[in-house]
């Protein structure tokens, strides 16, 4: 039976996660070292090596975590649910954690960038299957003539775009904004009036359902 971790260890296995977290987000899996990560922990090597063996063991400790919080929103989107307030949930629930999380959706992104090689089985698995249980959902609001017909994975893709966009490219979104605007308040805006009007049936479509 595993013993419960202590509080000091729960801690210290936080802030190596933490520290791990700004290591991988700015140098990738490749550049990044143990060192790199127990410097910013502010703990010794050996001490980092007492929670973790390895850096693969951090690196997928950190992607575990993050796939779940990543994935939740998608888990939540309610088949039962109005269509239009189900997805627009979905859009500014994923632009919250691109505001929150914008180290983790790097992460993410280097490791997509790579190939997923540590990751490959779990997006051509667990991730997979929810996208195709949440894409029938989609499609079956479009059969019902409830939002527009649009090939639903491909919409679920473009929402991935543009709200990991303001996460992954932030210092290009405020070089080109300015200091003077917010951003994900102003994405928040935009990408409600593009969705929904995106989603919305047209009035022939809707009269022949």
């Amino acid at each position: 039976m595993t013993k419960p971790r202590t509080r000091i260890q729960a801690r210290n296995s936080t802030t190596i996660l933490d520290a791990a977290l700004d290591v991988f987000s700015q140098h990738g899996f490749r550049g990044a070292t143990l060192d790199m990560i127990a410097e910013g922990a502010g703990l010794s090597k050996p001490n980092l090596l007492y929670y973790f063996p390895s850096k693969e063991a951090v690196h997928a400790a950190l992607l575990n975590q993050l796939l779940r919080n990543w994935l939740d929103p998608l888990h939540a989107m309610n088949p039962e649910g109005d269509p239009v307030a189900e997805i627009m949930a979905y859009v500014h629930r994923k632009l919250e954690l691109s505001r929150d999380f914008p180290r983790e959706s790097r992460l993410f992104a280097n490791e997509m960038l790579q190939g997923a090689p540590r990751m490959r089985e779990v997006i051509e698995g667990d991730l997979k299957t929810l996208v195709d249980e949440k894409a029938a959902v989609l499609q079956m609001w479009m059969d019902q003539g409830r939002i527009a017909q649009l090939p639903p994975v491909h919409l679920i893709f473009s929402i991935w775009a543009m709200t990991q966009h303001y996460a992954d490219f932030d210092v290009q979104v405020r070089a080109v904004l300015g200091p003077e605007h917010d951003p994900f308040a102003e994405a928040g805006a935009f990408l409600q009036t593009l969705f929904v009007k995106l989603l919305t049936p047209s009035p022939q479509i809707s009269a022949q359902q």
